[in-house]
């Protein structure tokens, strides 16, 4: 802990729960990580990783506010708080607003507040985590890192909806894409991986979680993406159902007798994964259940398989050439079998399995899992916290830029 170089520290502040991590921009792995949840409740508990070991501390009662100073002071008494110079804040939502990382003055978070009509669940909370961390670190440089940011590239003929235009003009109803932290860092690593020129590439790059999408990205950036007004679009995903007719939607509502927030709950918890099973949102659970027979469970996995695949070919249409798909997120990084069933869907891209690299490549390694040409078929752990330290520290240190590959050797 010798080094004297600032800190970034990160802050994703959900409505219960506030994850942080703590990097040296000059070093591959974050000095202190962890999480406090569970938060304005009995059970609140904060959670530190640091060296090598974990520490968790009740915090009964606490909300946002206390669980950022128990981390304040955990970090003070580990001589860290007073080198952090940068604090980087995810926050879901940026609307047509924010199309890059921004430093955050009160214009911008009443801008944050603004969108949070188009985020309800997520924006209200990530201001929570920036009012706080403000309090407990003025003199510190906060930074808005978007989930939408990325996404802002996509051309007007693919974020349009068809649909009267007034709702576009008058409630920003449009296509806006998510997961955007986590494409472009992977995108990145991707490129560095194959030694692809980072002006001159296609991708199309999975993130495979409860939440899902893909996104195609043209020389680094994003040019379509499944997700749009709202994080229900696209693919299936644990809970939420993915691309589905709207008449569907209205048919079922007034046969069944649900009205909008009924609605909403169950295309949100009910669907995806957990609805086509009737069993669980958890990839892990449907590939052992399936392995045993469960028809719900094999179906469940087949269908997913399928909508994946048939996305990454409506998303080649995008782009130039297409140098890899490139798999991430818990079931990306660490599925097997869905990567294999996705890959066996892809042969009219020319893409083919490689069986001995697929089954060795999990648990956080990064890989091809494909055989020899292109497209490749790529596994790439995703590193949000480290992407937003990384554009934190960019625009609090002197605005002088961090190199991406600072942060390569965390991946690799």
């Amino acid at each position: 802990m010798a080094n004297c170089s600032p800190l970034a520290l990160v802050v994703n502040c959900g409505s219960s729960s506030l994850k942080f991590a703590l990097f040296d921009t000059s070093m591959p792995a974050p000095l202190v990580d962890g999480l406090a949840e569970r938060l304005g409740s009995d059970e609140a508990t904060i959670r530190f990783h640091i060296d090598g070991t974990r520490r968790t501390t009740p915090i009964a009662g606490a909300g946002h506010q206390q669980a950022f100073d128990a981390l304040l002071a955990f970090l003070t008494d580990h001589g860290l708080s007073a080198r952090i110079g940068a604090v980087g804040h995810r926050v879901v939502h940026g609307g047509e607003r924010f199309t890059t990382s921004v430093e955050i003055t009160e214009e911008v978070m009443a801008g944050i507040a603004e969108c949070a009509v188009l985020a309800p669940l997520h924006n209200p909370a990530n201001l929570v985590g920036i009012r706080a961390a403000m309090a407990a670190l003025p003199d510190a440089r906060h930074v808005a890192v978007f989930d939408t940011a990325f996404h802002q590239t996509i051309p007007e003929e693919a974020y349009l909806y068809a649909l009267p235009q007034r709702f576009r003009r008058d409630l920003g109803v449009r296509r806006y894409g998510f997961h955007g932290t986590s494409h472009r860092y992977v995108a990145g690593r991707a490129v560095e991986f194959l030694g692809l020129d980072p002006k001159d590439h296609g991708l199309i790059v999975l993130h495979l979680g409860n939440g899902a999408s893909a996104t195609a990205v043209r020389n680094g950036i994003s040019v379509d993406t499944s997700m749009g007004l709202t994080p229900v679009e696209g693919l299936v995903m644990g809970t939420r159902c993915g691309d589905v007719d709207a008449g569907a939607l209205t048919y079922i509502a007034r046969r069944a007798g649900l009205d909008v927030d009924a609605l909403d709950a169950m295309v949100n918890k009910e669907s995806g994964l957990l609805g086509l099973s009737e069993l669980s949102n958890d990839c892990r659970t449907l590939e052992a259940a399936a392995a045993e027979g469960h028809a719900g469970a094999r179906m469940a996995l087949d269908v997913f398989a399928y909508r994946i695949a048939r996305t990454v070919g409506a998303l080649r249409m995008p782009l130039a050439r297409l140098d890899a798909v490139v798999f991430t997120g818990g079931i990306g990084e660490n599925s097997a079998s869905v990567r294999a069933s996705v890959i066996a869907r892809l042969g009219f891209l020319g893409m083919n399995l490689d069986e001995a690299a697929n089954r060795a490549t999990t648990g956080g390694n990064a890989g091809c899992v494909s055989g020899p040409g292109r497209p490749a078929a790529l596994v790439m752990p995703t590193d949000e916290e480290r992407m937003i330290a990384c554009d934190a520290a960019s625009i609090a240190f002197s605005n002088a830029p961090v190199a991406f590959s600072v942060f390569a050797e965390a991946a690799e």
